[in-house]
């Protein structure tokens, strides 16, 4: 017995031995040696802390900008990355920092940028997603590899250009929609409003309509749910380092398991009837997950096997991806538009003058909103101020040549789009400036070929619903001036902030008036 008993200690005290030796080279002796490695090759920056890293600093520096709002100006970055910004004043644009104990590398060369971005083989992939995003969305854009080309393939038909102009009718009623409730509002001849949520709804509207053939009010609990999913999520960032803290039986861990299931349920019925009725011979819906799911069974149809396609749960994240990145990016880019508008009223009158020369009081139409030459270079200009996601993440998971550099593996890398955006030296003097003319000859001349210019990513893994995005937003922006003026509330605070994208944090106030 007492053999038994000695056994048992033995292989105990085994296994938490080795549970404290992983710890510690989690936590200690791999970011040493990785931080060795890196300053050794002359990247450097703030030294390396127990378990934090430099969470501390970046969670301080960010509770101290977001406390009060700035001026109107588009000098942004000390505000939505200040810690990165502090961190170049002292170690140059090449540097390290620590998100917990995993080291990550900032490039701001156009050069290195192009390569990570172009890159076909693997090497510098997607960094192995936070658990708690899960809730949120596990789509195309998380995926690598085989199961990346795969996804790509099947749902690359909903978007070309064919497809999109199908989907015009869409864009126009969710538009109208807006344009009666602002009518409504302004009828005593102005009124003030904030815009954002209005945006918000508007797109949600438009994904509702093109993803799923329902509007908004029939899809709204889908939206309801993400955007509060959204918020969780963001709280939960501050606790990631704690291990098995999403697992505890808090009330809000507990209302994310919830909105999760209820996401789910939701559309496994949605996309299931939707099944149903296709193999009972009804052609599919003209919108994406009809669209989606017919190029699905061809595919699965030409390779013989279930394997071959998606499965029921593929397509459940590729829907929730639709909604956010299908509305999230469009909103923002609209309320920043419309802001930015505002504080420029030449503009304002430039791109309304293009929109009643290309359509007068008409519906716009596809081909007119592809001339539309100066609301593109509008939207270029806000997208290069105010890029949706402020950053591009990547990791190396093998030893990785990059330029002068040999990275090891686990090494995160970071592409701060914002900071890319506004750097004096790759736009020049007027980097931060509202200047859409820099975009009169396109993106190309704009950056002079270089790799600087990237809202929606670049090279093979670009957002596949860029134009989608573009052509709402035309349609949007054109009716909106078709039929109000509008510019800055007294009440409007400029106060951009990052919400997994970068949106107005007290709001968009804006005195909307009805044109005559």
């Amino acid at each position: 017995m007492e053999e038994v008993v000695l056994g048992l200690v033995i292989i105990f005290s085994g296994l938490v031995l080795t549970w404290i030796w992983r710890v510690l080279n989690w936590i200690w002796l791999e970011p040493m040696k990785m931080e060795k490695c890196l300053r050794k090759q002359g990247i450097t920056g703030l030294p390396y802390k127990l378990l934090y890293g430099n969470m501390k600093e970046i969670s301080s520096l960010r509770t101290k900008v977001r406390s009060k709002p700035m001026e109107h100006s588009h000098r942004i970055v000390p505000r939505i990355l200040p810690f990165i910004n502090q961190t170049i004043q002292t170690y140059g644009k090449t540097f390290v920092s620590w998100y917990g104990p995993s080291p990550r590398v900032s490039i701001m060369d156009p050069e290195l940028i192009k390569d990570i971005l172009s890159d076909k083989s693997g090497t510098f992939g997607k960094i192995k997603q936070i658990p708690i995003l899960k809730f949120l969305f596990d789509g195309l854009a998380n995926h690598e590899g085989e199961k990346w080309v795969k996804h790509r393939k099947i749902i690359n038909p909903a978007f070309h250009q064919e497809k999109l102009k199908m989907m015009l009718p869409a864009f126009y009623l969710s538009s109208s929609d807006l344009i009666s409730k602002w009518e409504k509002m302004v009828s005593g001849g102005s009124c003030e409003i904030d815009v954002w949520p209005d945006l918000q709804n508007l797109t949600a509207d438009v994904i509702s309509r093109t993803a799923f053939g329902s509007s908004y009010e029939e899809g709204r609990r889908i939206f309801q749910l993400q955007t509060e999913q959204a918020g969780h999520v963001m709280h939960m960032f501050r606790f990631m380092l704690i291990p098995g803290y999403r697992f505890l039986p808090t009330k809000r861990n507990r209302r994310m398991k919830e909105i999760h299931t209820e996401i789910q349920m939701l559309l496994r019925n949605l996309i299931k009837n939707r099944e149903n009725t296709m193999k009972l011979g009804e052609a599919s819906k003209d919108d994406l997950l009809g669209i989606m799911l017919e190029s699905n069974m061809k595919e699965i149809k030409a390779g013989g096997s279930k394997n071959v396609g998606m499965s029921i749960d593929d397509v459940i994240e590729e829907c929730k991806l639709f909604y956010f990145a299908g509305q999230e990016t469009t909103s923002t880019m609209l309320v920043w538009t419309m802001i930015l508008l505002s504080m420029h009223p030449e503009w304002k009158e430039k791109a309304r003058e293009e929109v009643m020369q290309v359509f007068k009081k008409n519906k716009p139409d596809y081909e007119g909103l592809l001339q539309l030459k100066i609301v593109t270079m509008i939207f270029y200009e806000v997208l290069r101020l105010y890029p949706p996601v402020v950053m591009l993440l990547r990791a190396t998971y093998k030893w990785t040549n990059l330029g002068n550099m040999e990275l090891p593996p686990g090494v995160e890398i970071s592409l701060p789009t914002l900071l890319i955006s506004h750097d004096r030296e790759l736009w020049g003097e007027d980097a931060e400036e509202f200047n859409p003319e820099r975009f009169s000859e396109g993106i190309s001349k704009a950056t002079k070929n270089k790799v600087t210019f990237f809202p929606f990513g670049w090279g093979p893994r670009i957002c596949i619903g860029q134009t989608f995005a573009i052509i709402e937003a035309k349609m949007a922006l054109a009716m909106i001036l078709q039929n109000f003026s509008f510019e800055l509330s007294k009440a409007y605070v400029h106060a951009p902030y990052t919400v997994l994208t970068l949106q107005p944090q007290y709001g968009a106030q804006l005195i909307i008036s009805k044109l005559d």
